[in-house]
Order: C-alpha cells, then sequence, then structure tokens
C-alpha cells in the first residue's frame, strides 16, 4: 500500500544528503552502458565498453551476467515492454505521422503527464493514479522516492539502478548516444533526454508494474553465480595464438627496399580492412605506391551543402569539428535546389499517404499493380531497376558535382592540417605527379545498417568530402609555400587529387574536374588500372562471399549484389579484422593479410618528437579497437550484442532496428554481416592485435603517459606487439606492461 503522508507530500521525505547518495548511484550505473548510434550514422564501439576497467577474462564473466540473460522475470519484461512502447512513440524522429503529445517537454515530464491515461500500466488503480500526480518534478527525487517504495537500501542503489538499464541495454545505449556523444544537430533535439530523466521514467514503470522488484537484485546475483565464460576466454586465446603466429612469420623476411623510384600516383586509402586487399591489386598494375590513413584526413569538419540546406560532423566521434565547410555546386544551384525541393515533397508526401490511419488502404488501390510490377523489375531485374529509378530521380533532381568552400578554415590552420597529415603518414618527400586522397563509402538498397559499411572515420558517412577539403589545401599555392618552410617541399608538378573508394563495388571514382588538361592522360591511365584492380579484387571478394565467378564478370557480380533489394548480404565490411599495423608500406606489401588488418602508415625515423605515433595509438588505434570489439560481440552472441537477423527486423522511429514489434533496441551488427548462414560464422571473435614498427622505448614511453592505453594493453582488451628496427627484435607487451621477446 502507498503511505498516505507520502502521497501527500512525496518530496519532505528526501534529505540532501540522500540527494547527493542518488546522484553517485546514477552516475555508476550509467557507466556500465556504452553508447550507439542511430541508423543515419552508424558508427562502431564495444558494447561492454563499461567493463574495460577490468581484466577482459572478467569483463566477459560480467558481460554475461548482466545482457547475455534469456530467463528475465516475467514481471521485469512486461515492464520492458511498457517501456518499448512510450520509448518508441517519444524518439520518433518522423516515421509515425502523428507525434507523441508534450514531447517536446521532455521524456519524464510527457510521460508523467501521459501515464495516467495508461490502464495496462495502472490498471485503473486510484491510488496509483493518485500517486503519479503528486510525484515530484525532480527526477532525482523521483528516483529517491521509488527506490523507498521498493524497499531499495543505499548500499544496493547503484546495482538496482544498473539493473534499470542493463536489462533493456538497447534502448539505454541510445540514451547514452544522445546524452554524451550527440552532435551539436542531434543536442537540439526537439525531444529532450538526459540520464536522470530516463531512469526516473524506467523507475517509476517498474514500481507501477512491479512493486516486488527488488526480487530483480536476487535473479541478477544467481546469474553472476552461474556465469562460466572460461571456455569462451579459452578459444578465443587459442585462435589469437594461431593467428599472431601466422602473421609474425610473415612478417619475418620483409626487408627495407634499398632504393626507392618517383611513382607514377601515389593514393592515400583509409586504414579500413577492405582497402589491404584493394591497395595490393592496385600496386600490382603499375608503379604505384600506396598509404594508409584515418579516412577523415586528419580534416575534423562539418559538411554542409548548400542544396539540401544539410550539416553533419564528417570525423572521429573522439573529435569535435572544428570547422564548417560547405560543398557548393559548380554550376548555378538554384534549379538543384528546386529540384531538391520536389524530390522531397514527393517523398513526404508518399510518407504521409503511407503512414496514416485511412489512407493506406486507397493507396494500396490505387497504386497496387503498379507497385507489384515495379517490386517485380526490381527482384528480378535488379540492374534495369537501378537504371530506371537513377533517371526518374535525375529527372525530378539532377545530379551536380562539388567545390568545397574552405574560406572557413583560417590559412594557418590550412598549413597545419596539410602539413600534419603528410607528416603523420611519411609521405613527406619523393612526391609522385598524381597524388590522390581516396575516401570511401558503400552504396547498397534496402539496407537498414547501411552506414555501418561507411567511413566510421568520417562519423558513419562517405569520406570523399574530406578528400576533397584536403586535396584543395594542398593544391593552394600559398599554403605549399608555408609546407615547404617545415621541411615538406612539394614539386611544383604534383598535383593533389580527390576521390572515393566504393567498398561494396571496388569502383573508384576520382573528381578531376578542375584538374589541369596536362594531366589528363596520367590520370585516363590511372583510371584504368583502377578499374583492373576493381576487376582483380572483386574476383577475390566474390569467393569470400560463396559466389563463383570468373574474372571478366566479377565487376558485375559485385555491382549486382549492390543493387540487390533482396541481397541480405551486399559485402561483409569489416568482417574478420584481426590486426592494426603502423609502419612503411614495404612492411606489409609482399604479404596477403586477406582483408583482416587495418594497415596506417607510419615511418618512425620522421616522428622524431613520437607524436604521430601518439596520435595513431590513442584516436585510429582505439576507434579500430572498438570495430574490433563490435565484430567479436556481434558474433559470439548476435542476439545480445548484435541486431538479429535482417529478414525479420523492424525499423522503429528512424534510429534503430527491433526484432518482432517489442523487443529492445537492437545495438549491434546484423547476422548476416558476421554470419555465413544462421549457425556459420564467418568472422572469428579475436581481440585487435596492433603491430608497429618503432624503437620499443618510444612505444614504451607513450603508453606509460597515456590511461587509456594502459587500460586497454594492461587488462588485456587489446594486444601489442612492437618490431624494434633498432634491436632487430620483436617484443610482446605483457599485462603488468613489461616487454617480453618473441622468439
Amino acid at each position: 500500500m502507498l503511505k498516505t503522508e507520502l502521497m501527500e507530500n512525496p518530496a519532505k521525505i528526501v534529505p540532501v544528503s540522500a540527494h547527493q547518495s542518488i546522484d553517485t548511484a546514477i552516475t555508476k550505473s550509467w557507466s556500465k552502458i556504452a553508447p550507439f548510434w542511430p541508423l543515419k550514422n552508424l558508427i562502431a564501439v564495444n558494447p561492454i565498453a563499461g567493463f574495460e576497467d577490468l581484466k577482459f577474462e572478467d569483463g566477459l564473466t560480467q558481460a554475461y551476467a548482466y545482457f547475455q540473460q534469456r530467463e528475465m522475470p516475467a514481471e521485469m519484461q512486461h515492464v520492458n515492454r511498457e517501456s518499448i512502447k512510450w520509448l518508441q512513440a517519444f524518439f520518433d524522429q518522423g516515421q509515425s505521422t502523428i507525434k507523441m503529445p508534450l514531447s517536446e517537454k521532455g521524456l519524464l515530464q510527457s510521460t508523467l503527464t501521459l501515464l495516467r491515461f495508461d490502464k495496462v500500466i495502472h490498471g485503473n488503480d486510484k491510488q496509483k493514479i493518485q500517486w503519479l500526480r503528486k510525484l515530484p518534478k525532480n527526477p532525482e527525487a523521483i528516483i529517491a522516492e521509488t527506490l523507498s517504495q521498493l524497499g531499495i537500501q543505499a548500499p544496493e542503489q547503484e546495482q538496482f539502478l544498473t539493473l534499470m538499464l542493463t536489462t533493456l541495454p538497447g534502448w539505454a545505449a541510445y540514451i547514452r548516444y544522445r546524452t554524451n556523444w550527440a552532435d551539436a544537430q542531434d543536442a537540439a533535439h526537439p525531444h529532450p533526454v538526459t540520464h536522470t530523466e530516463y531512469l526516473a521514467f524506467r523507475m517509476v514503470l517498474t514500481y507501477l508494474v512491479w512493486p516486488s522488484a527488488k526480487e530483480l537484485l536476487r535473479w541478477h546475483r544467481k546469474a553472476l553465480e552461474l556465469a562460466d565464460t572460461a571456455s569462451t576466454y579459452n578459444e578465443v586465446v587459442s585462435n589469437e595464438t594461431t593467428y599472431q603466429q601466422t602473421l609474425l612469420k610473415q612478417l619475418e623476411t620483409i626487408q627495407p627496399p634499398q632504393k626507392k623510384t618517383r611513382a607514377e600516383a601515389q593514393l592515400v586509402f583509409c586504414i579500413d580492412v577492405r582497402s589491404e586487399p584493394f591497395r595490393r591489386a592496385l600496386e600490382a598494375q603499375g608503379n604505384y605506391e600506396t598509404y594508409g590513413f584515418a579516412g577523415f584526413f586528419g580534416v575534423p569538419v562539418a559538411i554542409g551543402n548548400a542544396v539540401r540546406g544539410e550539416s553533419y560532423a564528417s570525423c572521429p566521434v573522439l573529435l569535435k569539428p572544428a570547422y564548417n565547410v560547405q560543398e557548393k555546386p559548380n554550376r548555378s544551384h538554384q534549379s538543384f535546389e528546386d529540384g531538391y525541393t520536389r524530390l522531397k515533397g514527393i517523398k513526404k508526401l508518399y510518407q504521409s499517404l503511407k503512414y496514416t490511419f485511412t489512407t493506406p488502404f486507397s493507396l494500396v488501390e490505387t497504386i497496387g499493380p503498379v507497385s507489384g510490377v515495379w517490386m517485380g523489375i526490381k527482384s528480378l531485374l535488379p540492374n534495369s531497376a537501378a537504371s530506371i529509378q537513377s533517371a526518374l530521380k535525375r529527372s525530378i533532381a539532377p545530379d551536380y558535382s562539388v567545390t568545397p568552400d574552405i574560406s572557413s578554415i583560417p590559412h594557418s590552420q590550412q598549413v597545419a592540417f596539410g602539413a600534419g597529415t603528410l607528416k603523420m603518414m611519411g609521405l613527406t618527400e619523393n612526391f609522385a605527379p598524381l597524388v590522390v586522397f581516396c575516401g570511401h563509402g558503400s552504396t547498397t538498397e534496402n539496407n537498414a545498417y547501411a552506414t555501418a559499411l561507411d567511413c566510421g572515420a568520417c562519423g558513419g558517412r562517405h569520406g570523399a568530402p574530406n578528400a576533397r577539403i584536403l586535396a584543395t589545401i594542398l593544391n593552394n599555392k600559398e599554403v605549399r609555400s608555408e609546407i615547404r618552410k617545415l621541411g615538406i617541399d612539394i614539386p611544383d608538378d604534383t598535383t593533389f587529387l580527390a576521390a572515393e573508394h566504393n567498398t561494396t563495388t571496388d569502383e573508384v571514382e576520382i573528381y578531376d574536374e578542375h584538374t589541369p588538361g596536362i594531366f589528363a592522360a596520367p590520370i585516363q591511365v590511372l583510371k584504368q588500372s583502377l578499374a583492373l584492380a576493381q576487376n582483380q579484387n572483386s574476383l577475390w571478394r566474390s569467393a569470400e562471399m560463396g559466389v563463383h565467378t570468373n574474372a571478366r564478370k566479377a565487376s558485375k557480380v559485385t555491382s549486382l549484389r549492390a543493387k540487390d533489394w533482396a541481397q541480405v548480404r551486399p559485402e561483409w565490411g569489416l568482417a574478420r579484422n584481426a590486426a592494426f599495423i603502423v609502419g612503411p608500406r614495404w612492411l606489409t606489401k609482399d604479404i596477403n593479410l586477406e582483408g583482416r588488418s587495418f594497415l596506417h602508415s607510419y615511418e618512425w625515423e620522421k616522428d622524431t618528437d613520437g607524436s604521430s605515433l601518439t596520435t595513431i595509438l590513442t584516436a585510429p588505434m582505439v576507434v579500430g579497437q572498438w570495430i574490433n570489439a563490435q565484430y567479436f560481440f556481434s558474433t559470439l552472441d548476435n542476439v545480445a550484442f548484435g541486431g538479429g537477423s535482417k529478414i525479420t527486423k523492424n525499423i522503429t522511429g528512424k534510429i534503430g532496428i527491433m526484432q518482432g514489434n517489442a523487443s529492445d533496441l537492437m545495438h549491434g551488427l546484423s547476422l548476416q554481416s558476421v554470419y555465413k548462414s544462421d549457425d556459420e560464422p564467418y568472422h572469428k571473435p579475436v581481440r585487435l592485435t596492433v603491430i608497429v614498427y618503432a624503437p620499443k622505448e618510444r612505444i614504451d614511453l607513450i603508453v606509460k603517459q597515456h590511461q587509456i592505453l594502459q587500460k586497454l594493453f594492461g587488462n588485456g582488451w587489446v594486444h601489442i606487439i612492437c618490431c624494434d628496427p633498432i634491436e632487430q627484435k620483436k617484443y610482446q607487451l605483457n599485462r603488468d606492461l613489461t616487454w617480453t621477446v618473441i622468439k
């Protein structure tokens, strides 16, 4: 029963010290939750990053107890269903034509106002309705009040609040993104929410639906007692040992080249594992050099589009955009704006007809036959369907090319961006006539997970805009003059170009609209070489997908997968990633790394103060570990940490994926992204192995200066091996941060 005194003045029994204790418990409870990004810009992240302060094997055990429990109490499942119902309505971003009332007031205030009309939750119990009305406005006070009513004492409050999050981890992960990681656009979201408000919302529902929810603590203790992940850990260690031994054996006989001739072209690709086999295929076509660098190319900016009127952050989520760069059409853009407005209007009209209460029936009657024919064409003739769709789109909104307006970036900063990127990858001399910055992105149809295949270094977007920006900066004579003073002499006959690698089709598009005519012939030769590399790599990738074809048809096969709306596996993405190699290209050029390695170019002799290696290990390597962990856990348990099957998914609110109509928000990769079939994995769960070609003392100093590295290496979440060029020995870093010679 509810106490009358409490109902009359529920806030008065919560002292200030209790609020302070509640604040601490709230903060600590959220530390177990890793963020998860929405569909518009999916970013890989370790789903159990909240346990990285523990040894890896202990983290596995904790994750099992918190996230992998199938037999949740029925009452808690009921609480979750009711939570999902309200969270779907509140966070909807346009999928529903009728928005939730009062959503602009925030999650807690809007739901508390409306909950009294939800008979499923309060069962028309007048005392519960009255209790809802009398709740304090302050979310901390609400949490304190509900904890008191549930009989949860101070020593157990943090644990209970943690369980309020981990029993519905997908939605908690989305809240974590919104409150801690969202860019400026999402920060000003019309549906505001805070950590504390979300917990207060969950606590209110839990108390109303399950007054004896204290039982949840006993359930969790039992789950922890029964958790046994030793066999999983041992299998992981065995797989890692086998992989590392094979990789190190491949590196044993590699020697630096005696002489370096000028290349016909140098291409800088993203460190993405999909770039590695393509780089080998291209280098086999002629005198080409390739480099690896994070796909935002050292330019942390927000990209704006003058036609669409949109802006987004195009840099790693560890950084904040330093400048806003507008991409402007190369011709008068009024017609492009009009076309885009028409296209947007048509899409909006169709959606409004599709999702309102009555019009879907008449819509089906009106366009049913046409839709049936169109579905048949898309299913049987995807190439033809893509051509028709593209032609219709161009007739409404014509295609256009763009040029970045970099005037918002101060001249001194342009010099810093250009010199910094070149120095970090070791490209400071022997410049080729053509230097191409090659961003990447994917092209797929009917794929809710499409942005997971795009460039993580660009915030889950395509990398071409950043490539265009850096090429524009380095083609500027004044910038080159300043860079020359820093010891990087770019020849007058060198020009920089931007390009984009389509990782689904392996097509590379070069943006050479403004390039002087003198470069037309060599660019054409490069394009021909890229086409040959595309076909060669497509043949290999097709075999990896289980598709048997020949060299002549390989490119057509991968292109078809990109256009097929029924294709659940358009490409493997970063599946099977296992290593992060930091060093010069000659170290790996003659090795088939099977598309399993991130390759970051680095020449230790040119990094006299170690600053470049510090940046590589504390930024791109950390992102590589996020990617590795996401694939690891999505494979380990695709229900708890993955996205489930694409076949049975539902998109909710345009922000995420559910399985069926009442699952948690799925917060990982789909089954088809990591499995060949329902029971045969393609990705093998192994922790990331980092190999650095640099003196051991330099690496040791960097590790000792950065807590994030001490945590990842010391707790065994990442392995690091040093190939010492001075001592000509290989060392592995132990858990206690000492080194052992590898014999």
